[in-house]
């Protein structure tokens, strides 16, 4: 009878069932291994993976060092067994894939598995088959904050928008050469190999920043909202609060705790300019937009608001409107602090909130704090000018 691993740890990783003679019969990737593994073995599965499970005889694991690497290696163990439930997910032509062309200044392209006769072997690098065109594309854009490449005309002599934001090396305005601009594509080319280690060591000799970059990947912006509570635990937070000064001036701070500890060298202030006066629902939307547009910020695991439920329902549409999948919560002063979820939240994500509340009542009250003494100091520097 198929049983769990014993001692599977609570981090990102792929996973494999195995029939009777060792073929692999799916693979999948987890924010959280043990949990996800643990889903495997409740009633409420569908009938497809009910019919894997029943004649599955071994669970194996392997652990990664965060979810991009996860998503990675699931591709790259898909490609080398072709697992059999996988494949009856979907077939081979809707497959999503990753194409670098063999070409001066080069850039990864994302097809469909019916294109791929379009790129031979020899003068493509090609990358899957992943089974998400939403997170290879997400996965594809926490490597170019890592690596740059042009999207751009090459030489077109006007620095293009990505180039602005650090997302282009700047061959549109001839910034970086051909040799220079090869060498973050051989870097983006290890990733999707899967040679994590390879491409560390070689980071950690020619650029350590880069090195210390990958080690400590964010990579939330994998993860969907409904997946969240498979973390086990919330590593960095955000809190926000909006304060007035004499009835004019509006400021809006954000607080940043990480480990359960405050990260002063990351707090900020924002004085809000374009939000109406005494209206604080657009000022924290401001806020929190101005806040987003800092690719170099790490997101957070979890967004903290001074306020209950009508902040959170006017969050969550901003949130909708422009995509942002960074979960919420909620503090409302006015219930006895209770916490305040986006509708349809599960109930194990609640839990996991539940379990931190005391730390998220010192994001909230700090976030209160800074707000207050940042903006007085604020005042009085133009009071004497």
């Amino acid at each position: 009878m198929l049983s769990l691993p014993k001692k599977i740890p609570q981090k990102p990783g792929v996973y494999f069932f195995l029939d009777k003679k060792r073929k692999v019969l799916y693979v999948g990737r987890a924010v959280n291994l043990k949990r996800r593994l643990r889903n495997y073995f409740e009633n409420n599965l569908e009938p497809r993976i009910q019919e894997m499970v029943s004649l599955a005889k071994q669970i194996k694991y392997q652990e990664t060092t965060n979810l991009l690497e996860a998503v990675i290696l699931e591709a790259n163990l898909i490609k080398k067994y072709w697992p059999k439930y996988n494949v009856r997910e979907k077939d081979n032509r809707s497959f999503v894939y990753v194409v670098i062309p063999k070409t001066d200044f080069t850039k990864p392209i994302i097809i469909r598995g019916r294109e791929l006769s379009k790129f031979p072997a020899q003068k493509a690098h090609i990358f899957g088959p992943y089974k998400s065109l939403t997170v290879i594309e997400a996965a594809l854009k926490i490597i170019r904050r890592l690596f740059p490449y042009s999207t751009c005309k090459v030489g077109s002599g006007k620095p293009c928008f990505d180039h602005q934001i650090g997302l282009c090396p700047g061959a549109c305005i001839g910034a970086i050469s051909k040799e220079d601009y090869q060498k973050n594509i051989d870097n983006i080319i290890l990733l999707l190999q899967g040679r994590h280690q390879t491409l560390l060591r070689k980071l950690t000799k020619e650029n350590p920043e880069k090195a210390d970059a990958l080690k400590h990947l964010r990579d939330v912006a994998l993860i969907s909202r409904e997946d969240y509570y498979l973390y086990p635990k919330f590593n960095r937070l955000e809190g926000y609060d909006i304060s007035h000064f004499a009835g004019k001036e509006t400021y809006g701070s954000m607080v940043v705790f990480e480990d359960g500890k405050p990260l002063t060298t990351a707090y900020r202030l924002f004085k809000i300019k374009e939000a109406p006066a005494n209206d604080d629902l657009r000022a924290l939307s401001e806020v929190i937009l101005r806040r987003l547009k800092h690719l170099e910020w790490h997101l957070p695991d979890l967004m903290v608001i001074d306020g209950g439920k009508p902040q959170i329902d006017y969050l969550t549409k901003v949130f909708k409107k422009y995509n942002i999948k960074i979960p919420l919560v909620g503090i409302s002063k006015y219930q006895n602090d209770k916490l305040v979820f986006v509708k349809n939240t599960k109930p194990s994500f609640k839990d996991l909130a539940q379990n931190i509340k005391p730390t998220l009542l010192k994001v909230r009250e700090e976030a209160h704090r800074f707000a207050i003494m940042a903006g007085r100091r604020k005042r009085i520097k133009n009071m004497l000018k």
